[in-house]
């Protein structure tokens, strides 16, 4: 059942929140004491991964860096395991997060990623590519930030260089790949888009 909204009009420390988390049936961000759903009427992100595209994309990602990092200590995670940012103040849930570190242990978020992928929408891209992206940043062990569309063909791979800095390199075509450095992995954008029906060129740009 989707939670009354009244759960909403107050702040909640951390403790809090993680016993809501406990409780409930829906995700919720959480960002200095506010929480926000994320599944459920009225939330892009629940609408968003409400879609068999958007799941499938998830998976296909999944499972190539499960195959990719076959024999390493490298933790996969998918939808629901949580992650920190702003020194403990900021907890979401990204669509795919991988963690190598030994001493990320807690059961139930990630602290220390080396990788995080988004699968875009229409209704989340902005967010993504915007205020969530600049999140993301702050976190020290980060390494890559990767935005894929589940309409065409596009994914943007940003990738922390050695001066701190990111860069980007798109990827549009089947045979091109996305590389991870960070994880000595790489996957085929065929791979990430086997078995997903595209939209139309210009129906992808509406």
């Amino acid at each position: 059942m989707y939670p009354d909204d009244s759960i909403y009009q107050r702040r909640y420390t951390v403790e809090e929140y993680f016993a809501l988390e406990e409780q409930s049936d829906t995700r919720h961000e959480y960002y200095h004491g506010e929480i926000f759903p994320l599944d459920g009427p009225g939330s892009p992100e629940g609408m968003a991964g409400g879609t068999k595209r958007h799941n499938s994309l998830i998976q296909n990602c999944t499972f190539a860096l499960r195959t990719g990092l076959q024999g390493r200590s490298c933790e996969i995670f998918a939808e629901n395991v949580r992650l920190a940012l702003a020194g403990d103040q900021h907890f979401n849930y990204p669509d795919v997060v991988v963690s190598c570190d030994p001493t990320d242990d807690d059961p139930r978020t990630v602290h220390a990623p080396v990788l995080v992928i988004e699968v875009l929408s229409k209704s989340t891209e902005a967010r993504d590519r915007g205020w969530k992206f600049e999140q993301y940043q702050s976190l020290p062990s980060l390494q890559q930030y990767v935005l894929i569309s589940q309409y065409r063909m596009l994914v943007d791979s940003f990738v922390r260089t050695d001066h701190g800095t990111w860069e980007l390199t798109p990827l549009r075509q089947p045979n091109e790949v996305l590389q991870v450095p960070a994880l000595g992995v790489a996957v085929a954008l065929s791979a990430i888009y086997e078995q997903i029906p595209l939209d139309p060129i210009r129906l992808a740009f509406e």
